[in-house]
């Protein structure tokens, strides 16, 4: 990618993930004073690196999601500090991969294949003193363990030819894969994919959807938080722990990103009308619609992740019933006044806070997606009133998922129009497209501190006569 990256000191994330790092790297310096090692002891800090290398290969190599795999790879740390590292490692390594094997490459006379255990070290070393800013001699004696009786020498060299080298720097901003790039270029163009380049070196901040809105200015006021909607409160950096605030135990609020809020939040009051959440887990539209007046019935098949919608509307003192079940076997006992359907997507626009989604998702995994989501548009589509809403939603930012599928919808069902947002609506930053729907890309809050990438569509359904 040629993207002319403006100068701009490095993001937010790297330096709040860097303090552990350096604490680490002033106990290993000090570690002589410390009694010698049992026999059999692991060296300080090698349960981390195990672990996040193991992360690594389940992403890279297993085209796992990060989110699903992290728990079973860092059971075995007591400390809440080292799962956080495990995670803050893993996290540089996916923002800043391409770059880093381009150091690496510079420094081999034949590149090494992609997943060899060699390149997977050198990314995380090349990460903890690039991104992360450790010590240049904790970085690499903290991985060296991990090729024992393997690539110790070549991993070891490499990095030493590079620490040694003059000018070493990753760029101001990381490079997207060449895939995720091609894409997003041809269907947005360069500014996307600088705003996204941009985003992705950045620690997202943390938004918040108020149970009342009403209180907006009260907690905007008690959290140190700003407002970027009615409803919404985002975060300050170096915010305490989210249980720890102010308004958690109460129930005022809970954690969602403002595209996120977005699809339920422009539906409005329900005054007790009914209403189907489909792929409701893990609940934050549910919350949002129960406290709106809606009466909810929230629908997944992720029986775990249900249990925390479950928790979560105790702790808000909201009620819906939940359901455990497949879409494509569900059927209500009756139609409702509205229909809310989060599809299953390819979750590309949450690269942000996970950018595994780079690495995983591909044009075979976005067109399968988006063949499961024309199914499952369709057959809700049955079950709203004549009146009746219905709203489509996707965090993705491919156009196959969103714009694409809302045109073989309407292709194929007569009896619904979209219903065109207003822009006096949204948060300043955000436009409804000239079809009516609403299209969020990186750029569109990103003097705000940014969002991810969504697409919501709204329509209304009507006889086919009244349609026409």
């Amino acid at each position: 990618m040629n993207t002319t990256r403006p100068s701009r000191p490095k993001g937010k994330d790297s330096r709040n993930e860097a303090r552990s790092f350096k604490k680490e790297g002033r106990a290993s310096a000090s570690s002589a004073k410390r009694p010698p090692q049992r026999k059999n002891a692991q060296p300080i800090g090698l349960p981390v690196r195990k672990a996040a290398l193991q992360l690594l290969e389940a992403v890279l190599r297993q085209g796992l999601p990060l989110e699903q795999v992290i728990g079973r790879m860092t059971q075995g740390l007591k400390q809440n500090a080292d799962r956080a590292l495990v995670h803050a490692l893993a996290a540089a390594v996916l923002r800043w991969c391409h770059d880093l094997d381009q150091l690496i490459d510079s420094a081999t006379a034949k590149p090494l294949a992609p997943d060899v255990k060699a390149r997977m070290v050198l990314r995380m070393a090349l990460a903890q003193k690039l991104v992360l800013k450790q010590p240049a001699h904790v970085a690499i004696a903290t991985v060296l363990p991990l090729v024992d009786g393997g690539p110790r020498r070549l991993v070891h060299g490499v990095y030493g030819s590079l620490d040694r080298r003059e000018g070493v720097a990753l760029p101001e901003y990381p490079t997207l894969p060449d895939e995720t790039a091609y894409r997003w270029e041809k269907a947005w163009g360069e500014p996307m994919l600088a705003a996204a380049s941009r985003a992705l070196a950045e620690q997202p901040p943390v938004d918040l959807t108020l149970k009342n809105p009403e209180e907006t200015a009260f907690w905007q006021e008690k959290l140190s938080g700003e407002s970027l909607f009615l409803g919404h409160i985002r975060l300050p950096e170096g915010h305490p722990p989210i249980a720890e605030l102010a308004g958690y135990q109460e129930g005022a609020w809970w954690v969602q990103d403002i595209s996120a809020s977005l699809a339920a939040r422009l539906l409005g009051k329900g005054e007790n009308r009914t209403i189907l959440d489909l792929c409701a887990a893990p609940g934050g539209k549910t919350m949002q619609l129960a406290s709106q007046g809606w009466q909810v019935t929230a629908v997944d098949i992720a029986a775990k992740r249900l249990t925390r919608l479950h928790d979560n509307l105790k702790r808000m003192g909201l009620s819906a019933e939940v359901v455990t079940a497949d879409l494509a076997d569900y059927t209500p006992k009756e139609a409702v006044d509205a229909i809310l359907l989060d599809a299953p997507c390819s979750a590309s626009g949450i690269f942000r806070r996970h950018p595994d989604v780079l690495y995983r998702v591909s044009s075979r995994i976005i067109t399968d997606m988006a063949e499961q989501q024309k199914k499952l548009l369709h057959r809700a589509s049955q079950w709203v009133k004549k009146g009746g809403k219905l709203v489509y939603a996707v965090c993705s930012l491919e156009p196959e998922e969103g714009e694409a599928v809302i045109r073989d919808f309407l292709a194929h069902h007569s009896d619904y129009r979209i219903d065109s947002l207003e822009k006096e609506t949204l948060p300043a930053g955000l436009s409804p497209s000239e079809e009516g729907w609403l299209r969020i890309l990186p750029e569109n809050l990103a003097e705000k501190g940014g969002n991810d990438g969504f697409f919501i569509a709204y329509f209304t359904r009507y006889d086919e006569k009244e349609a026409k």
